[in-house]
Order: C-alpha cells, then sequence, then structure tokens
C-alpha cells in the first residue's frame, strides 16, 4: 500500500515537472526564438546572407528559418502565428492586408528578378504561346500578375493560355520534357534555364514590368507590437545584409542554401545584377503605390491603402 502511494506520487512529481517545462518552454522559449519564413530564391539572399553570416546572432536574436513553396503558404503560416518575419511577394501580401491579415511591410527586399522562359526557340513573344501552357508558381504569386499584365499587353488574356500552378524547382525539368510550353519564374531559375539549360528568356520582368517591387520583408502585427525591439533590429540587419551583396555579391554567393545554387559563377553574376532594396525609403513606398493601381487595374484588387494600413513605422 506504502509502495503505491510513493509510485502515485512520483507520478504527480513527473506529471508536475511535464507541466511546468512546456509552460516554461512556451512563454520563454518559444518567445524567444524569432521565426522567418522565405522562398527558395535569390530574392530572398539577404536573408540568407544575414543568417549565414551571424549577423541575427551577432545582434542576440535567435532566428529559425522555414521555407515555403510560395506566397500564398507562408502567408498561411504568418495568420496562424507559425512564422514572425517573411521575406515574399508583393502581390500575396497587398492581397492578403486586403482582407485585413494583420501584417505590415517593414522593407522592401528587391525589384523584378523574374522573367517568361520557354523551350521553344522560336517564341519571340507571348503572342507565340497562344494556347499553350506557361505555368507560376501560383495564382497568389507575383509571377501570375505578371503574366496577366504581359497578355494585357499583348491584348490576351488568361482564357488565352493555360495556366497551371508548380513548385519552381521543378518548372525546368517540366519544361525539358514538354511537360509545358512555357514559364514565368523567378532567379535563379531563369538564369539556369537561360545559362545552363539553353532554354529562351521571352521578356524579363524588366521588359513586363519596368522596376516593379517584387519581394518585401513583411511582420505580422502581434510580433511587431510585443517585441518592436526586435523589429529595429531585423530592419537594421536586413539593411546591412543587402549591403552586403550590393558590395560582394560574387562573395556573398557562399552564403545562399546549396539547393539554389547550381553554378557557383552563374549564381554571383545572378546577385551582381539584382536590383535590391533594403528600407522603407519614399521611392520604394510609391514603388508600391504605383504597383497597387497597376493591379487595380488589372482586377486583382478592388482598393487602395492607406500608408498606416501597409507600412510599419516604429
Amino acid at each position: 500500500m506504502l509502495k503505491r502511494k510513493y509510485i502515485d506520487l512520483i507520478i504527480v512529481i513527473i506529471v508536475v515537472l511535464a507541466v511546468v517545462s512546456y509552460t516554461y518552454t512556451s512563454f520563454y522559449s518559444d518567445d524567444d526564438t524569432v521565426s522567418i519564413g522565405y522562398l527558395p530564391s535569390d530574392h530572398d539572399a539577404a536573408l540568407f546572407v544575414a543568417n549565414a553570416s551571424g549577423m541575427y546572432r551577432d545582434a542576440g536574436l535567435n532566428v529559425e528559418l522555414h521555407e515555403y513553396n510560395n506566397g500564398g503558404d507562408l502567408i498561411s503560416a504568418m495568420t496562424s502565428g507559425t512564422v514572425d518575419v517573411g521575406y515574399l511577394g508583393v502581390t500575396p501580401v497587398l492581397s492578403s492586408i486586403s482582407k485585413d491579415v494583420p501584417i505590415k511591410i517593414v522593407a522592401g527586399a528587391q525589384l523584378e528578378g523574374s522573367g517568361l522562359v520557354t523551350n521553344e526557340p522560336d517564341v519571340t513573344s507571348i503572342e507565340d504561346l497562344k494556347g499553350k501552357s506557361i505555368a507560376t508558381p501560383g495564382q497568389s504569386s507575383i509571377q501570375y500578375m505578371l503574366l496577366q499584365y504581359d497578355l494585357k499587353k499583348h491584348d490576351m488574356t488568361m482564357s488565352d493560355i493555360t495556366s497551371p500552378s508548380m513548385k519552381v524547382a521543378s518548372m525546368n525539368d517540366a519544361l525539358k520534357t514538354g511537360s509545358i510550353d512555357a514559364m514565368l519564374t523567378y532567379e535563379p531559375y531563369m538564369s539556369i534555364a537561360e545559362k545552363q539549360n539553353n532554354m529562351t528568356v521571352v521578356d524579363t520582368s524588366h521588359e513586363i514590368l519596368e522596376n516593379h517591387p517584387c519581394c518585401a520583408v513583411v511582420v505580422t502585427d502581434k510580433f511587431a507590437n510585443r517585441h518592436p525591439d526586435k523589429v529595429k533590429k531585423i530592419a537594421e540587419i536586413h539593411k546591412n545584409a543587402t549591403e552586403k551583396l550590393e558590395n560582394d555579391p560574387y562573395g556573398c554567393v557562399k552564403y545562399l542554401p546549396r539547393n539554389i545554387v547550381a553554378n557557383e559563377t552563374l549564381e554571383g553574376q545572378i546577385l551582381a545584377n539584382m536590383s535590391w532594396v533594403s528600407d522603407l525609403n519614399d521611392t520604394y513606398k510609391q514603388d508600391v503605390r504605383d504597383f497597387i493601381s497597376t493591379e487595380k487595374d488589372l482586377g486583382v484588387l478592388n482598393q487602395t491603402f492607406s500608408d498606416e494600413k501597409l507600412f510599419y513605422t516604429a
């Protein structure tokens, strides 16, 4: 009987310790970790540089990086509270803000950086792809929006093509095998297709919509309200990492995930040719406003936004 009481007491102690441990982990350890989501793209290179070169660590930030297939998936993770900060395209960001998802843009990441690519050398315009398939990362992606814009420029609509959604890393193989006729994709996959796979770049995103904002750094309102000091550090680190990219693009290749570096020399060329953005200056804000007007003209958005709803201010 006495032995049974000891056993029951031990069980109670174990349960209490488990609850205390879980509570501590939930309210302290997890709260100290910043979860940052990203896409497997050169557009997010500043994040990779910051993390791999120790900038977050040196600033006293404990970060975890999580990869997502597209901006829609990343926004869902931010909405659920799984991710605090995201590097993703401005199109899913604007779409989410229009639906009152509580997120804000902290900084721009880069401009342009995508392209329409085909494996058919005779194609010189999107008009030549009428009746064919053009893959994008998904309907919530900026590449899908650029596809709509390029079609409209040539008096075409989405009904003139088919547009399957695919993982970007799978598109090049799909082009090789003829599973798709073209893709509107982001770097490094556009340059890999052209330089290594001898495919044809029909239009770069610079040619489709010059100077358009592409990826941005975004925070959830919950994280920003609870940790304004961390948001400030993250913005400063983003700026420093971007400057490092601009000053030494070839040297920064070593910081990028291996799954997006097909060739180090080619990767250095891509980074050197990217148009980087590192803050929320007036020029970038106006680029976003202009982009909103373009999306409204396409019917992607049906409203405009105040700066207070769009941009984070400490």
